[in-house]
Order: C-alpha cells, then sequence, then structure tokens
C-alpha cells in the first residue's frame, strides 16, 4: 500500500520553525501519514526540534529541495554540489533516506534555447558527484522533472531515466508530478511503467492544483499503472489554495480558489485512498 501523504505548501507558503511546527500537527489532524518538508535554501533548519515535532505527533517526512536561482546547475555547478550536500547532511541527521525535489536546474532560469550536450554533462556530472556523497549516507534521491514553462534542463520522465542510465549510479530514481506530466507527458500510464522500480516519490495534484478529481488528469490511468508496477511509496498531495496568499504569487493563483486548504487537503487525501482501493484491488484480485 503506498504511503499517503502531503506538502508543506497544503498549509505554508515555506518553511519556518513556527510554520513547520504547525504543518506538521495539521498534517496528522487531517489524517496524511507524512509530510514533505522543501527545505530552505539557507538550510536555516533545526532537524533535532523537527524530529521531536514529528514523533510526538505520529508521523514521519521526507524532505526535497528546488535549486534557486544561484544554484542553477549549467551555470553554477560548484553552488549546486555545494546546495545539495548540505540538504543531503540536513536528511542525515534526521536520520531520512530521501532527498527529492528539483534538483537538476532552477525553476524559471532560461537560456532561450534547447538543453544543449554540454549543458546535460554538467548536470550529469553534479548528479553523478552528488549522489555518491548520499549513498555515502544511506540516502537515494529523487530527480523531479518539471515543465517547459519552469524549466528547460528535464521536463518529462524520460529524460530523468536517460540520465540514470547513463550515469549508472544506483540511488537515483523518478520523482514524478502530475501536474507537470499533464503538460509534458503523452498520457500518464506509460511514463509510470516505464520508470517503474525507479519511480520513488509521486506528487499528486489536479491539472489546475484544486480539488482531485474535477480537472483533466487522468486518473485512472495513473492509478492502473501504479498498481501494475506495485508502486508502494509515498503520493503526497501537492494542490494550493488562495486561501494561503502567500502562494498567490509563486504558484500563479490568479482567480481565488474553490476551496479552502482545510477542505482541499481532506477532500483530496479521501480521493487519493479511493483511488488506491479502487485499483490496487483490481489488480490483484486479477492477478
Amino acid at each position: 500500500m503506498p504511503i499517503f501523504g502531503t506538502s508543506i505548501l497544503s498549509f505554508i507558503p515555506k518553511w519556518s520553525s513556527e510554520g513547520g511546527n504547525f504543518a506538521i500537527k495539521k498534517t496528522a489532524e487531517y489524517g496524511f501519514d507524512m509530510l514533505e518538508i522543501n527545505l530552505p535554501s539557507t538550510m536555516d533548519f533545526d532537524t533535532k526540534t523537527i524530529q521531536k515535532q514529528l514523533q510526538q505527533y505520529g508521523i514521519s517526512a521526507r524532505c526535497s529541495l528546488n535549486l534557486p536561482a544561484n544554484a542553477h546547475i549549467p551555470f553554477y555547478p560548484e553552488q549546486a554540489v555545494i546546495l545539495i550536500k548540505s540538504a543531503l547532511d540536513k536528511v542525515a541527521e534526521m536520520n531520512g533516506d530521501f532527498l527529492g525535489g528539483v534538483l537538476h536546474s532552477a525553476i524559471g532560469t532560461f537560456t532561450r534555447n534547447p538543453c544543449n550536450e554540454d549543458e546535460k554533462q554538467i548536470v550529469y556530472q553534479v548528479l553523478t558527484e552528488v549522489a555518491a556523497y548520499a549513498k555515502e549516507r544511506n540516502i537515494n534521491l529523487g530527480i523531479e522533472p518539471i515543465n517547459r514553462y519552469e524549466s528547460y534542463v528535464f521536463t518529462e520522465a524520460d529524460d530523468v531515466l536517460k540520465m540514470i542510465k547513463s550515469i549508472g549510479t544506483t540511488n537515483i530514481g523518478v520523482h514524478l508530478d502530475t501536474f507537470h506530466m499533464n503538460i509534458e507527458e503523452r498520457n500518464f500510464y506509460d511514463p509510470i511503467i516505464r520508470a517503474g522500480n525507479y519511480l520513488n516519490h509521486l506528487h499528486i495534484t489536479e491539472s489546475d492544483r484544486g480539488m482531485t478529481g474535477e480537472g483533466n488528469v487522468n486518473w485512472d490511468d495513473l492509478f492502473k499503472a501504479l498498481a501494475e508496477i506495485n508502486y508502494q511509496g509515498p503520493l503526497v498531495l501537492e494542490n494550493f489554495s488562495s486561501e494561503i496568499t502567500q502562494l498567490i504569487g509563486p504558484t500563479s493563483l490568479w482567480r481565488p480558489s474553490k476551496y479552502n486548504s482545510e477542505d482541499l487537503a481532506k477532500g483530496s487525501l479521501l480521493f487519493m485512498k479511493m483511488m488506491v482501493e479502487k485499483w490496487y484491488d483490481k489488480t490483484n484480485k486479477s492477478n
């Protein structure tokens, strides 16, 4: 059975000590099993306190990192290595085994051209180095491809799979996101099947970032594929409500959301559980 998780973005716009405690509390209160913590690039993150809070509320956590502009790998590979290694140190301090997110480029940084071979080799070299550093700490990486309007480096599952095959490391996987898949992939079934055991993290979000099941994502194809590969990792809700006003600009929520953050989180969790029950039970019975 997959793990049902949510992102801190269901509750707060970015990590802070006070906001983090609130997000941990609400994650447990709403019935999720785990919280994805998007690490601040400053690494101002008190791992001991957070561990205590997670234990207090009986939930687990995974960390992610989105590279800032000053660590865009094709431009600033050395800075990217330093930052990703710092994030891995934080994961290790929490006794964690995973770091996901946009670890290939900075969101919103472009050259106005496709990613060329020289840039790809720089990205591959950085990921080879940080993967080795992660492996020494028993940490797996999940690389998240994002849509063309946010990056020109890795935009589909096959970009990540090609990189994994090229560098030959054993502790890098694919972190997919249904919002980006809805833009970049031809369907929701084939990328999951191609990723197979390399899929190690999945963001669940509707095409309009709203309530799951009310947009254009083909959830049946997605969950059918997840059941066929017997995916047991986290399903992490990542949808947004304009009720959290600090998210409006960063997530382009130019229209008021239909739901407040609580209803959005609880409703989407029920939907995820319904889809898992539907497709995992069906696949098990057919086998």
